[in-house]
């Protein structure tokens, strides 16, 4: 897999396949921990609510981040 392009996570579209790649803020990286992701963790956008969350798969489990957090994560769109 090679990475497409870096954005954070707020900027994900419905679809898209993420590699996270860094995570600077450090409580940022505790609150993510929590929800079971990483820097290294790939992810699958479900769809991106209009001015809410971004909902993440990864394997079966769903996750919402919110907006002000998902800015924060910086990922790679990876190609399938």
């Amino acid at each position: 897999m090679l990475p497409i392009s870096a954005i954070t996570l707020d900027q994900a579209r419905k679809g898209d396949r993420l590699l996270i790649q860094a995570i600077p803020d450090s409580t940022v990286r505790v609150q993510v921990v929590r929800f079971g992701l990483s820097i290294g963790s790939i992810v699958t956008c479900q769809s991106v609510m209009p001015g809410g969350p971004v909902i993440l798969r990864r394997g079966f489990q769903e996750i919402a981040i919110g907006r002000d957090l998902a800015r924060t994560i910086q990922v790679s769109r990876q190609a399938s």
